[in-house]
């Protein structure tokens, strides 16, 4: 739990506004693609016909939208950023995946490469000084 606390201070002291801004930029990003996985169902029926049943693509399809809007709107005002990160986790590994081995065009998987990245960096680095977190830390 120290490891962690120290983790967090040293995330802060190293807070700039290229972090914060990368950070809300992340989140918009994840909310539009949310926005966009709801709209295009037809297309995705065709990408996810690997998986066996509706009920599996009704489950991934819900899954992946819900968090894609609601990390995304967590991840731009900085609360439980890490969580909403590591909810990304799986979902952007997998936008890679189906792009590396999919038919899909390279900017798609450079889009996708670049998002997990980013991610994975707000996983381990947090939300930072400038986010709904530290402020709620500061007057607890």
């Amino acid at each position: 739990m120290e490891a962690i606390t120290k983790w967090n201070r040293w995330a802060n002291a190293h807070t700039n506004f290229f972090t914060t801004a990368l950070r809300v930029l992340f989140g918009v990003f994840i909310f539009f693609k949310g926005i966009l996985f709801l709209d295009q169902t037809e297309y995705l029926l065709l990408i996810f016909k690997t998986v066996s049943g509706k009920g599996a693509y009704f489950i991934l399809v819900h899954y992946v939208a819900i968090a894609h809007l609601c990390g995304g709107v967590f991840i731009v005002l900085g609360l439980l950023t890490r969580l909403a990160a590591l909810i990304q986790i799986p979902i952007l590994a997998g936008a890679v995946a189906v792009n590396f081995i999919g038919a899909m065009d390279f900017a798609s998987l450079v889009q996708a490469t670049v998002a997990f990245f980013v991610c994975m960096f707000f996983f381990l680095y947090g939300s930072g000084r400038h986010s709904v977190d530290h402020s709620l830390r500061l007057h607890a």
